[in-house]
């Protein structure tokens, strides 16, 4: 019979699987972190719970932050199990869980002034933040960020009943520039280039709208180190939670299921302080922007290369897309002729080696991670992973065959069906705006690849405007499975 997931239960539990070996009660919180999804529960999480089990660090406890609904609903069922999460972690020979017990609390909008005040507390010394790409109000062409969006235009008006995440962290820095608290570091945990960068102005950029002064301090005082993270996360759905039961005995209503490997890398900023992280195997660097750039672009960009011709194909997880001789044969040759080359040196890393590495992780048929995440928010996705790959080969004067044909793929995707008829449920926040251009670019290839604001300029590039409308009639002609083998063998 399963046992519920709780701090009571824990004796019972640990005849199962490792729990914890700090007791909650010493815990203090050092941490605030907003999003609390699957891949921090997974990765930041599991890096301090093994921290804190080695003795270290007890009072670098996380306390969680959200200002969504799906926060709110996170909340809820963490909290009914105290905040512990079981982590399973699956390669090809193994599967092991255990459980981790960093969380001490969890903060939604409906805390906003409890949060407000923890954010002011001077043992505060770490705001950390997944909130997915699409989360920092970043233009997608130009990479800057959007003071015109409507959430962050309110947030400016009014300053004082901030709604945004970057609004209740501008009210918390406010407080402590008041008491003189020294701030904390804002610490982005999202795959996006130069992440502390993109905080940086994120939350700077807020704060300009309504106070230049304060926006300056922001700059001169507040760290924002860079950071390249690394776990593959799938979603969690009814079928982990009945695994989660069924195998090791433990009901947990949001457990987190994920590969084996892990990495964590970071930029050594931290004034404030922070937790000694390298003692778990977290590297601390200088710089970290070639990790952060080959990772982005070998397996994220891999990610977004696979996605849409997995839909297309009617294929369900990424390993049986990785089974797949056309989809495999068309991503190792993509890394290989036109992504890696894009990639400066990496200090003691084989680009080669990592792909090679990084596609076995794609293998791994235990993750269970669906084609369905990967396709999911491409206007946010392919601007990060895709397209400055495109933009480094034309300006080096290389091909973009292959390239092209990724975004041709994506186009022919957002068209709403698949090779075979089947209906396509939409899969981002642009949908609309996105399968217009796709019906248009179906006899003029230019629609597609004219969308600005995902594109920039790119459509003035001959040799991609070129590649891409070969790909795209590719597509519609012949499907596919054909272009992707013929793209493979040299002979589109």
């Amino acid at each position: 019979m399963a046992t519920s997931l709780s701090l009571a239960n824990l004796a019972v539990i640990s005849t199962r699987v490792p729990v914890p070996t700090y007791l909650r009660e010493n815990l203090t919180a050092g941490i605030v972190h907003f999003g609390v999804g699957n891949f921090h529960r997974s990765h930041q999480a599991v890096y301090l719970d093994a921290l804190l089990n080695a003795g270290h660090a007890h009072d670098w406890a996380i306390i969680g932050a959200g200002v969504t609904a799906h926060d709110s609903a996170m909340r809820e069922k963490l909290r009914a199990q105290d905040y512990l999460t079981t982590v399973v972690e699956q390669d090809v020979g193994r599967t092991a869980a255990h459980v981790t017990g960093v969380m001490i609390d969890f903060l939604t909008n409906s805390d906003r002034v409890r949060l407000i005040d923890t954010l002011a507390d001077p043992a505060i010394r770490i705001v950390s933040l997944t909130i997915t790409e699409g989360g920092y109000f970043i233009n997608p062409a130009s990479g800057s960020f959007d003071k015109d969006h409507p959430a962050i235009r309110a947030d400016a008006l009014q300053p004082g009943d901030p709604k945004t995440v970057f609004g209740i962290i501008l009210a918390g820095l406010r407080r402590r520039r008041a008491a003189g608290i020294l701030p904390f570091t804002i610490l982005s945990c999202d795959n996006i280039p130069g992440n502390g960068h993109v905080a940086m102005n994120s939350v700077a950029g807020l704060a300009r709208l309504s106070d230049g002064e304060f926006a300056d301090w922001i700059e001169a005082n507040v760290a924002f180190p860079n950071a390249m993270v690394d776990r593959i996360t799938p979603a969690t759905s009814p079928r982990e939670v009945e695994h989660c039961r069924d195998t090791f005995g433990i009901d947990d209503q949001w457990p987190v299921y994920c590969e084996e490997f892990k990495q964590w890398v970071l930029e050594d900023k931290f004034p404030a302080g922070r937790p000694a992280l390298e003692k778990v195997g977290v590297t601390f660097v200088s710089d970290v922007a070639p990790y952060e750039l080959m990772k982005l672009r070998i397996l994220n960009g891999g990610h977004a290369s696979i996605a849409y011709p997995g839909e297309l194909l009617d294929i369900q997880f990424v390993h049986e897309a990785m089974e797949d001789p056309q989809i495999g044969a068309f991503l190792a040759k993509l890394e290989r002729d036109e992504i890696i080359p894009t990639v400066p040196p990496v200090p003691n890393t084989d680009l080669y080696s990592y792909a090679d590495r990084v596609q076995q992780r794609f293998h791994n048929p235990k993750v269970a991670d669906t084609i369905a995440r990967l396709a999911y928010d491409g206007s946010n996705r392919q601007p990060k992973f895709i397209i400055p790959v495109i933009a480094d080969r034309i300006r080096a004067g290389g091909s973009v065959d292959g390239l092209a044909l990724v975004s041709a793929l994506w186009c022919r995707y957002c068209f709403g069906a698949t090779d075979s008829g089947r209906r396509l449920t939409p899969s981002d926040p642009k949908w609309d705006i996105l399968q217009s251009a796709s019906r248009a670019a179906r006899t003029n290839p230019l629609a597609w690849i004219s969308q600005s604001d995902i594109y920039g300029d790119l459509a003035q590039s001959g040799s991609f405007a070129e590649a891409f409308g070969k790909n795209l009639r590719s597509l519609w002609r012949i499907g596919t499975r054909l272009t992707l083998s013929h793209y493979a063998n040299g002979s589109l």
